[in-house]
């Protein structure tokens, strides 16, 4: 930004997005597409995943390639797997598509799962952690079934231990903006912190932390925390 020609250096809109990674337990043979009536058959679990993306270097590139060395530089996961089959207590059904999708995407019963997502910020000026996001897996538009239906429809042979990312999961209120680049408005409205320090974007020594749990009547189904500190570039 600011600059009429691109230059090389440090990311100075560096963001986190918030998504849920889904791990493939059993895979399809190359040339045959997963049925999505079948897909959830071929998913073992989930994790936190945090994608994260220099939005400077995105800008500049995503006309006409999309985004490549905006995100190519890291993604960092919770430490284990939820299994499917524990967050079956915890499902929900989506609306309707409109408008209408194809007919390899569409479901019977579109299923997502009830499940908070937590974004917090540690600086260097706080003595603790602050929430400046909460999210939740149902906002997803895209099931998990028909990210695996698409992803394999033209043969694509998905193996164990595959990973997919569900794009980030933002719902409809500021609040709920599961990146800065959204929750600031691509630094047009930067958030304001409790201690009065505002944030645009990253900055050294601030400490992201994700959290993500799926809670009912007397238990509670945690995805642990992913926490991340931003050293400054060498």
């Amino acid at each position: 930004p600011g600059s009429e020609v691109p230059y090389f250096g440090p990311s100075k809109r560096l963001d986190y997005e918030f998504e849920m990674g889904i791990y493939v337990g059993i895979g399809n043979n190359l040339g045959e597409p997963i049925p999505i009536e079948k897909a959830e058959e071929h998913i073992f679990g989930m994790v936190i995943l945090n994608d994260w993306s220099a939005r400077d270097i995105q800008g500049w590139e995503y006309r006409p390639l999309g985004p490549f060395l905006a995100k190519n530089f890291a993604s960092s996961i919770s430490p284990w797997v939820v299994p499917l089959q524990a967050l079956k207590p915890f499902e929900i059904e989506l609306p309707p598509q409109d408008p209408e999708v194809l007919d390899y995407l569409k479901e019977e019963k579109r299923i997502s799962y009830n499940i908070t997502l937590e974004i917090n910020l540690l600086t260097e000026k706080m003595d603790s952690p602050v929430n400046i996001a909460k999210s939740n897996f149902e906002f997803i538009y895209w099931t998990m079934s028909q990210m695996l239906a698409h992803h394999s429809i033209t043969g694509c042979n998905m193996q164990t231990g595959d990973l997919l990312g569900t794009g980030t999961i933002s719902g409809p209120t500021k609040e709920s903006r599961a990146s800065l680049l959204e929750s600031s408005w691509g630094g047009k409205e930067p958030i304001t912190l409790p201690n009065g320090e505002v944030r645009k974007f990253l900055e050294d020594g601030d400490v992201v932390i994700m959290k993500a749990f799926a809670q009912s009547d007397g238990f509670r189904i945690g995805f642990g925390e992913v926490r991340t500190k931003i050293l400054p570039a060498t």
